[in-house]
């Protein structure tokens, strides 16, 4: 049978494969039949192909020798994969499966099947693709993914699921599902019911679910759970986690931000880039008045319209747009409402690309905090009673006088104005009443003074008057017209009364450069007009100042010496004019100091009163004199001692328990103590002065009356008051005899005594001459120079022993 004839008999053989096949003789390894699969595979007609050698169509070295196998007869099957080239060159991968069969009796042959393996190839390519491409897409994800297989065995994870878990380096590279899942158990805060959940949720396949979990870190983790799905059935199950330990953390953020923005007691409004409000808070809406529907969608504009600054708005954008912020005080004009302070802080909110996103908008009323500000100015600045500048105030504007004063050369006085006697109205009306009058002297004091002039209170009755641009004959004037301002009576709650002042004057810069030098000066001053019997004005002079200094001194040393045991007492016999016999001593002070010498009494004297120190000198005399007395007393010689008693010392409250105290303690007989009180003392609180002195006459000692005729004498106090002596001030006996009114007074004197039964003591005799006259008037007994002066203890004792009265 001839070639042709079997390729006829196998080409309807090969037709009918699906796939490409050939017949190929097995001697010369031509192409005998193909069917169009195999021609279409190749890209030639099957009548070119037909003759052809196999081995043209092969594509690579190894099909030369498969052929040579094959023409060997070393298979009678062969199946491989390989490649086939095209007429154009391409090779082509196929699956080849060479068979022999027989053609013919005589004719053995091949058929060569072939399967086109690119699709396939493509497909794997496509697949391997999707493959890579999914495993990026696990990678990448934020979320960390776990899947799971219908029996829970670990398919797969990526590595953000093991960086959410923390997964240890020995999971990551040998794969354990036990010890896995110990790990995840180990990690959440609480194990248990995290292993329930995945329990219950493996009993139902195709259950979506969610929750979150708590792990041991802090950290706060999103879990959702999916059903995988093969051709309609449940293949396993996909978790995935997300961290939203963030979201959580910004959630509550925005919570509270959202309760700030509600609570807030700061106006808040939001607007859009074009400054039309979106949103505002409930304060907002209290401050403006209106209402969050009103609000919305209104011009930022509108809410802090100024009629007096039309370009508020548009340098606050500008500055918005240029600085992203804005802060500063405005005023809110709305409406009927009043004009209202405002606060205001105002930024914008811009995107990643610096577009602007919003505008936000916070303010507060300033109307309470202004108002406070200016209280507390006012109580900073100003006196609370009055309302007057306080020295602080008066500080700043002389400051601002004195630096002008500088510059141009000129003038001021200041005014030192302290109101005389006002402790009195405030003792016996009260301090409610005192602080009437001193807002009425205040307000009269302000009439004399011009819109430039200043009036300080400093406290208590102390005002400074700052007289700006004022010369000497300004401040004169100027301090007339407050005396002649305060002259005028006085009338309060249905009283009248009046009420002086003394003023003290300080120029400058005559007197002083500095606001306090020139107050301390005037203060001088003014006490120099008290000193003068009040109600005037002085200028300051500098011996005032050296004057101040020196009773600073004095007072000093004076404290010194008390605590040095520098003062002694002197004793100032007093002799009976009828018998010449001594019969009391006065018990004076005297100060020795080894800088200023002997210091005279009527020098530290005064200064003691009016320092207060009078009272610690006075009580200390009373200590010594009753402690001499009691001497004498012991050794026989039994003699009065009389002291001086002050108004303060009298004035103090346990005086009567300190004069009991000294006699009781010293053992003295009450009677040999007598106290010199003055005039002034039993007028200034008669009611008082009476229950006191007859506490004291209670004790038995001997009261009198001292410097009798200088003081306010009132024949009432002496008839009422236990008084039993009289002592004629010197004054009235220098005279003696040739002054007539001196022997008037005298006589006068020694008469009313008589009549009511009192001693008189005539002080200050001198000359012979004079006692005589006082022994012709019956003065009971005298002292003074014409017997002895003042003697240290000793030396009166001695004149004591030779002096004492003979014993009845």
């Amino acid at each position: 049978m001839n070639e042709r004839a079997v390729a006829a008999g196998w080409s309807s053989l090969v037709e009918a494969l699906i796939e490409p096949a050939w017949i190929v003789d097995a001697v010369t390894l031509r192409i005998l039949a193909v069917n169009a699969a195999g021609a279409a595979l190749i890209g030639l007609p099957e009548q070119e192909l037909r003759g052809r050698p196999a081995v043209e169509l092969t594509a690579s070295p190894e099909d030369l020798y498969f052929w040579e196998d094959v023409a060997a007869g070393l298979s009678d099957s062969i199946r491989s994969d390989t490649l086939v080239r095209s007429i154009d060159g391409v090779a082509i991968p196929v699956e080849r499966s060479v068979r022999r069969v027989r053609l013919s009796a005589d004719a053995p042959g091949f058929l060569v099947a072939l399967r086109d393996l690119r699709p396939q190839q493509a497909a794997q390519e496509q697949l391997e693709t999707l493959l890579a491409e999914l495993r990026a897409t696990l990678e990448s994800t934020a979320d960390g993914i776990l899947a799971l297989d219908l029996q829970g065995g670990v398919r797969n994870y990526n590595r953000r699921f093991a960086e959410i878990w923390e997964l240890p380096e020995t999971l990551l590279v040998q794969r354990d599902d036990a010890a896995l899942f110990a790990h995840l158990a180990a990690r959440v805060e609480e194990p248990e019911a995290y292993q329930e959940r995945l329990q219950f949720l493996a009993q139902f396949p195709l259950l979506e679910a969610s929750d979150t979990l708590r792990l041991r870190s802090g950290r706060s983790i999103e879990r959702v759970s999916l059903p995988q799905y093969s051709r309609g059935q449940p293949t396993g199950r996909v978790f995935a986690f997300r961290d939203i330990t963030q979201t959580i953390d910004a959630q509550a953020r925005l919570r509270l931000a959202a309760r700030v923005f509600e609570s807030s007691l700061d106006a808040i409004f939001i607007t859009d880039p074009q400054y039309r409000l979106l949103a505002a808070n409930p304060a907002c809406e209290r401050l403006t008045g209106l209402v969050q529907a009103q609000l919305v969608g209104s011009p930022a504009q509108s809410m802090f319209q100024d009629p007096h600054d039309q370009g508020l708005f548009g340098r606050v954008r500008q500055h918005l747009q240029a600085d992203g912020y804005w802060e500063g005080e405005v005023e809110r004009h709305s409406g009927a409402q009043p004009a209202r302070a405002v606060q205001v802080s105002w930024v914008l909110s811009r995107d990643e690309a610096g577009a602007v996103q919003h505008s936000i908008c916070f303010f507060r009323d300033l109307t309470e905090k202004l108002a406070a500000q200016h209280r507390i100015e006012t109580l900073a600045y100003r006196d609370v009673l009055t309302g007057l500048p306080n020295r602080l105030l008066l500080t700043q504007r002389v400051d601002f006088a004195l630096r002008m004063a500088e510059r141009n050369g000129g003038a001021f006085a200041v005014l030192f104005l302290d109101l005389d006697r006002f402790k009195n109205i405030n003792d016996s009306m009260g301090h409610a009443f005192g602080d009437r009058v001193l807002v009425e002297v205040a307000e009269r004091i302000k009439m004399c003074l011009r819109e430039v002039d200043t009036l300080c209170r400093l406290g208590g009755d102390e005002f400074v008057v700052f007289l700006q641009e004022a010369d000497a004959h300004g401040a004169e004037t100027g301090a007339q017209r407050i005396l002649q301002a305060l002259s005028r009576p006085f009338e309060i709650e249905g009283m009248s009364f009046s009420v002086g002042c003394s003023i003290g004057v300080a120029l400058y810069p005559e007197d002083g450069k500095t606001l306090n030098d020139l107050i301390q000066f005037a203060d001088t001053a003014m006490y120099r007009v008290k000193e003068h019997g009040r109600g005037n004005f002085r200028f300051y002079q500098p011996q005032m100042n050296v004057d101040v200094l020196s009773r600073m001194k004095m007072d000093h040393a004076m404290r010194q010496a008390m605590q040095s045991q520098r003062f002694r007492l002197f004793y100032q016999p007093q002799i009976d004019l009828a018998s010449g016999a001594l019969v009391a001593a006065e018990a004076l002070a005297r100060w020795s100091d080894p800088e200023l010498g002997e210091v005279s009494p009527t020098v530290f004297i005064p200064l003691a009163e009016e320092t207060g120190f009078i009272i610690t000198i006075g009580n200390w005399v009373l200590q010594q004199a009753v402690q001499q007395a009691r001497a004498w007393q012991q050794a026989g010689m039994p003699v009065t001692v009389s002291i001086n008693v002050s108004a303060l010392q009298f004035q103090q409250a346990d005086f009567v328990e300190r004069v009991e105290r000294a006699v009781r303690e010293s053992g003295l007989r009450p009677g040999l103590l007598e106290l010199e009180l003055t005039e002034s003392i039993l007028l200034k609180d008669a009611k008082e002065a009476l229950a006191r002195l007859h506490q004291l006459a209670a004790l038995g000692v001997a009261l009198s009356i001292d410097d009798f005729g200088t003081g306010y004498s009132s024949l009432s106090y002496l008839k009422r008051f236990p008084i039993s002596k009289l002592k004629i001030d010197r004054s009235f006996v220098t005279g003696l005899p040739d002054d007539e009114g001196d022997r008037a007074i005298v006589s006068a004197t020694i008469g009313m005594a008589r009549a009511l039964k009192l001693d008189v003591v005539a002080e200050g005799v001198e000359t012979e001459a004079q006692r005589r006259y006082l022994q012709e008037q019956h003065c009971a007994s005298y002292q003074g120079y014409l017997c002895s002066p003042a003697l240290p203890a000793e030396a009166f004792e001695r004149l004591l022993r030779e002096r004492l009265p003979a014993p009845v």
